[in-house]
């Protein structure tokens, strides 16, 4: 064999080991979400004994798929004493009109909306909350996107969970609802198994020291220890960031034992694509090296590479779709009773494919596109408007 021979069989043979080792990290993975979920399921939720009244907040921009029936569903809470906060950026939002539907037909529940112009920042989300907790009557906020879904006891749960004054934030666990597209029904499924995976897996090793989007709560004084709305106006993943900085400060933050439904609406390929890229690239810019460790969270097409380098070993393959199936069972049938998974279980080494590819396509660029507007994602997490 010539010199360049014997240097492809090198090279060969150490991308060989490098992906068995890879597939192995990831087999391990599965396991501890197996374990994860189960450390999760074991926590019983508290008992409540006290019904602090909580301040709802409600950011709006348009109407997104079945908006009244999530909004409705917070007018339908089970709770004492609460109100509703809405927020639009113009007059001429079209939520408006769904919104006012609903505070005609439940008279006796506290609502107001709020008009708050053009965002002086780039996260006009945070610009929202901020407008409408200025104007909250109670310490206990409960922030929750427009295509939240909550069960009836949503705010008797989260104000069980607040009942230990050293807990600042509490976020809930989410089961993805696709609209009717194929690609709405993909991103559902892998937001159900390999998200849901991430974030157990994250509490079970360091704790929670961050919170999940569509529907958090806290206290009124961990949001100001953190500086308020106003430091989080920069972020992307202000969430994410919202709980970091509450767990560094001393704050509990829990895991809530509800989950919540997180209708994702029904775009299309490109509209898709596009939107999981952000996510992607504000992840890698939140938290970096936690952003390369999601290798290990696309066990499947790890294995199928390995395979195709070596395909004498492909029980390989094999071996780790059962862990594969366990882990996704895990998460998706016993937390989250999600019959879409049990339905489209064929749909996962797909979403698993286009995941992987998606991840590492964040590695490349830096700009976002969000509501129309192309934004540049720096190196901290924060972004800002190109011009």
């Amino acid at each position: 064999m010539n010199a360049a021979g014997a240097t492809r069989c090198y090279s060969e043979k150490v991308l060989a080991w490098v992906l068995l080792g890879l597939v192995a990290g990831s087999i391990v993975y599965c396991a501890l979400t197996v374990v994860a979920a189960e450390n999760y399921t074991a926590v019983r939720p508290p008992e409540i004994d006290s019904f602090p009244p909580v301040s709802v907040l409600k950011p709006l921009a348009g109407v997104d798929l079945d908006l009244e029936k999530n909004l409705l569903s917070f007018f339908e809470q089970k709770y004492p004493r609460f109100e509703l906060l809405f927020a639009v950026r113009s007059p001429e939002d079209p939520a408006i009109a769904v919104v006012e539907r609903l505070r005609a037909g439940f008279p006796a529940i506290p609502s107001r909306l709020m008009i708050t112009g053009e965002p002086p920042y780039p996260n006009a989300k945070v610009f929202s909350l901020e407008q409408m907790t200025a104007a909250a009557q109670y310490d206990l906020l409960v922030m929750a996107d427009s295509d939240v879904r909550a069960a009836p006891n949503l705010l008797a749960t989260l104000a069980a969970e607040f009942q230990d004054p050293k807990t600042g934030v509490v976020t809930c666990p989410y089961r993805a609802v696709p609209g009717p597209s194929f690609w709405s029904k993909l991103e559902a499924i892998g937001l159900n198994t390999e998200f849901l995976a991430g974030v157990l897996v994250a509490r079970l090793l360091d704790g929670m020291r961050f919170a999940l989007g569509p529907t958090i709560g806290t206290r009124r004084q961990a949001l100001a220890d953190i500086g308020g709305f106003h430091i989080l106006k920069d972020y992307l993943a202000e969430d994410f960031v919202m709980g970091q900085l509450a767990a560094e400060l001393g704050w509990r933050v829990v895991l809530s034992s509800l989950v919540i439904e997180h209708h994702i609406g029904a775009q299309g390929f490109g509209a898709n694509m596009t939107h999981r890229l952000r996510w992607n690239r504000s992840t890698r810019r939140s938290r970096p090296l936690g952003y390369i460790g999601q290798i290990f969270t696309n066990p499947l097409p790890l294995a199928l590479l390995f395979c195709l380098a070596v395909p004498a070993w492909w029980p390989v393959l094999a071996v780790t779709a059962v862990f594969r199936a366990l882990a996704a069972r895990a998460t998706a049938s016993r937390i989250l009773r999600d019959r879409l998974t049990r339905a489209n279980w064929w749909l996962v080494p797909i979403q698993d494919a286009a995941s992987f590819v998606l991840w590492a396509a964040a590695f490349f660029g830096h700009t976002i596109l969000w509501r129309g507007r192309k934004y540049r994602v720096l190196r901290d997490g924060r972004f800002e408007l190109v011009s």
